[in-house]
């Protein structure tokens, strides 16, 4: 099979060299520098590297980059424009969301595709969603919290 020579990440068209097997995760970390997708189970089980792709959550650590294609990929730090972090994030820092950090990128990644979808999540829709994605401290109330605030924030902003 053709070595994988291209990817769009984050608005950028990134030239790599890898072979398609070779999991999405490790051309981000290794290749491309973007750390904030942490490498957590290898299996896809715990959230921890989870990237949007074409705006759908995906596990970067089971995702081959050869299928990936040309759709666009989202980065946690794709989020921040101009110097400004996107409203879900700064949810997630005004409430604390995360203690040692090392499932947040998963967590704001998982809770956008969720917002983009369902604008005004219940409590009980978020934590469905979620489901996926874990995290050791147990901040998961906290994280539900953010995702609400972030839903409120988003729709003021649009008004």
């Amino acid at each position: 099979m053709a070595r994988v020579a291209e990817i769009l990440v984050n608005g950028i068209s990134h030239p790599i060299d890898a072979e398609p097997q070779t999991s999405l995760l490790t051309v981000l970390r290794d290749q491309l520098g973007l750390t904030g997708s942490k490498y957590g189970c290898g299996e896809g089980q715990c959230g921890t590297c989870t990237v949007l792709i074409n705006g759908s959550p995906r596990r970067a650590c089971i995702t081959p980059v050869g299928s990936v294609g040309n759709k666009p990929i989202t980065t946690i730090e794709g989020l921040e424009k101009n110097g400004q972090l996107h409203l879900l994030q700064l949810a997630f820092l005004d409430l604390g969301a995360m203690q040692c950090g090392y499932c947040t990128s998963g967590m704001i990644l998982s809770g956008l595709a969720l917002l983009r979808t369902n604008s005004d999540p219940t409590e009980e829709e978020i934590a469905r969603f979620m489901e996926g994605n874990v995290c050791r401290c147990g901040t998961y109330l906290r994280i539900i919290a953010a995702i609400r605030k972030a839903a409120q924030a988003m729709k003021e902003s649009r008004q």
